[in-house]
């Protein structure tokens, strides 16, 4: 599945709770709760994504040219916030990824259900899994 495809199926699934607050935020914290659980190990200091209010941890390695996330927050809606970015990028090309135009959140309107400091968190778990992209890309044409 594409970014793009990714992005217009949460827009979908959005749409069908019809911009009704609460029950977007309990949708946003349902899916935090079905993120794969993430290795405690990589719970480290390391790992946490600097900016945001939340603890969020954040992983990234290269597998079959495309990279693969994993992540983990102390909150729930935070947490689903970060598993709706694993699902847009996960598997993807580090070009891709670096390329993407992130749309969704306009559409879903996500500005009215989270407050500035999440979507200054929201931006810095973007910010983090392109500074990922990044580097493999930077890696892999090194390599060659």
């Amino acid at each position: 599945m594409s970014i793009a495809q990714a992005q217009d199926e949460i827009i979908s699934e959005f749409s069908l709770l019809d911009g009704d607050m609460e029950m977007t935020v309990f949708y946003i914290m349902e899916l935090g709760q079905k993120l794969p659980a993430m290795n405690e190990n990589d719970k480290t200091e390391d790992n946490v994504v600097k900016g945001c209010q939340s603890k969020v941890w954040l992983t990234a390695r290269l597998e079959n040219g495309g990279i693969v996330f994993e992540a983990d927050s102390n909150t729930a809606i935070t947490k689903g916030l970060v598993s709706l970015l694993v699902r847009i990028f996960n598997t993807q090309k580090p070009e891709d990824i670096l390329n993407a135009d992130l749309y969704f959140m306009s559409k879903i309107g996500m500005e009215r259900f989270i407050g500035t400091q999440r979507s200054n968190g929201f931006a810095a778990m973007i910010k983090q899994m392109k500074l990922y992209a990044l580097a493999f890309k930077t890696q892999t044409e090194l390599a060659k």
